[in-house]
Formats: structure tokens, C-alpha cells, sequence
């Protein structure tokens, strides 16, 4: 599988991003890969170095809503999981909020 079919998004919630402050960082990926998949694949599209993966599967959640044609329940699909770990000083940037130097003369 390439690197895009393995890593599908970053997850980028309150809780996940508590987790940059200790270089974990959470990423939906697809359903049939492994632990070694996603760290190469994190690896290849960051240029980091992976210490840890661990890999978790969340139920899909029962959704209902009320319309005017009546309720109208569905359900949300299986998602995959990967919290990955970084070496000791290594950052993903996913916002392009690289540190630059304020600019000299503006008021």
C-alpha cells in the first residue's frame, strides 16, 4: 500500500493535540493496516523517527435525527486509529507554524 491509502488524516481534536506536548500524535488510518505499515508510512511523509505505535478500532455511533418526514437513524462507519510516538525532539507540524523571526519597523 502507498503512504496516502495507509495514512488517511491527521485526528486533530482538544484531546489528540494534548498529545503533541509529549510527541504523540494521532492519525486515522485505513482498517487493514499494521503497526510496521504506519510507521514506515509516517516516517516516509514526515521524515520523523518512530518510537511507538499503538492501533485502536472505534465502533461506528448510532445516529438519529428528527425530520420532517420522521426520524432518520443511520450509523457512522468503523474508523482505525493509529497514536504514534516520536523520537525524544521531533515535531509534525501540520500547520505550517514554523518559528520565524518577527519582522524589524513594524508598528
Amino acid at each position: 500500500m502507498e503512504t496516502f491509502e495507509i495514512l488517511k488524516r491527521p485526528i486533530l481534536t482538544e484531546k489528540s493535540t494534548a498529545g503533541n506536548e509529549k510527541s504523540i500524535y494521532t492519525f486515522e488510518v485505513a482498517r487493514n493496516v499494521n503497526k510496521l505499515q504506519v510507521k514506515k508510512a509516517i516516517e516516509d511523509a514526515y521524515g520523523v523517527t518512530v518510537e511507538e505505535v499503538r492501533t485502536l478500532r472505534t465502533n461506528g455511533k448510532t445516529k438519529t435525527r428528527q425530520t420532517k418526514s420522521g426520524v432518520s437513524s443511520g450509523k457512522k462507519g468503523v474508523m482505525k486509529k493509529a497514536m504514534v510516538q516520536l523520537a525524544a525532539g521531533e515535531v509534525i507540524d501540520f500547520f505550517g507554524n514554523a518559528e520565524v523571526a518577527p519582522e524589524e519597523g513594524l508598528a
